[in-house]
């Protein structure tokens, strides 16, 4: 099972110009869905563990998921810890074996913010982890945690050039107009300033609330740099669109891995979409022979 060190992920994703799908998942089925779509189109992909589902079922009990149903995959998986503003929380979550972790100080002093993060990272590093801080605040909702909209700040380039210089962080989450949850109006990135933090920065660029965002500003924000692509709310809504068809014409059916099924179904072809949208699709082999890792099925 090709566990593979986040950083090495994004990396090759960054170098390569496309973009990596950090998909969330939050039961069986949902994580299921995640690899099944991997494996169809033969893609690397992040699937990412956030605060919503460790207060409901523990970040425990979904890394042994995604460790069970990733033991048979041939494509690179990044078991992705999200939103993590806690420093024991993601000491445990490197403990666990993650092989990315998001420490989150963006609600913190910028003092405060890149020490945390600086510890995360060193740690991270020194055990082949991947690690993936914030500098801005991102809008929207996200896990029961709100940002609105009056907070919500534009990176500038000055706080990234900072921020990792400080910490040294592998891929670096900014706030460019996206937000989480869904959309009001249409988003409208702030190419410019992503263009400009890229060429800073020198790695790669994660885009937090990427769901409902128009499909060519997808594409430009990959081809400026982005490599980390986070879904959610998306999935979600496909995920609960196929259990309602299945109420819808059958108001009987009380089978759970009928109606779950068909979610998982749904939220299937929503990765496949996105995973094409990115360009990651039979990326895989390549991931794997640039890491010189074997593709195998255990």
């Amino acid at each position: 099972m090709p566990f593979l060190n986040g950083k090495l992920l994004l990396d090759h994703a960054y170098r390569n110009g496309y973009g990596i799908g950090a998909f969330s998942a939050h039961n069986a089925e949902t994580v299921q869905a995640i690899i099944e779509a991997a494996e169809e189109e033969q893609s690397p992909v992040m699937i990412q563990v956030g605060q919503k589902v460790i207060q409901t079922l523990g970040m425990d009990p979904m890394k042994l998921l995604i460790d069970w149903y990733g033991r048979n995959t041939t494509v690179p998986i990044t078991n992705h810890l999200d939103h993590s503003s806690d420093f024991q929380q993601t000491m445990k979550a490197i403990q666990l074996g993650f092989q990315s972790v998001m420490f989150d100080g963006s609600s913190l002093s910028f003092v405060e913010n890149t020490a945390l993060t600086k510890k995360v990272v060193a740690i991270a590093r020194a055990l082949n982890i991947g690690s993936e801080g914030e500098i801005g605040k991102i809008g929207g909702t996200e896990d029961d945690i709100t940002v609105h909209e009056k907070d919500a700040l534009i990176t500038t380039t000055e706080e990234a050039v900072s921020f990792v210089q400080e910490t040294d962080v592998d891929y670096l989450a900014v706030s460019i107009g996206t937000a989480h949850g869904l959309y009001k109006a249409e988003p409208k990135i702030r190419f410019e300033r992503l263009q400009d933090i890229t060429e800073a920065v020198r790695r790669p660029i994660v885009l937090h609330g990427g769901s409902g965002v128009p499909d060519e500003q997808i594409e430009k924000a990959i081809s400026l740099g982005v490599a980390k692509i986070n879904v959610d709310t998306e999935l979600r809504q496909s995920f609960t669109y196929g259990i309602q068809k299945v109420f819808e014409e059958n108001q009987q059916e009380f089978v759970l891995a009928n109606s779950l099924g068909t979610g998982k179904t749904y939220m299937k072809e929503k990765v496949k979409e996105k995973i094409n949208l990115f360009g990651s699709q039979n990326k895989a082999a390549d991931v794997l022979q640039n890491y010189s890792i074997p593709a195998c099925r255990l």
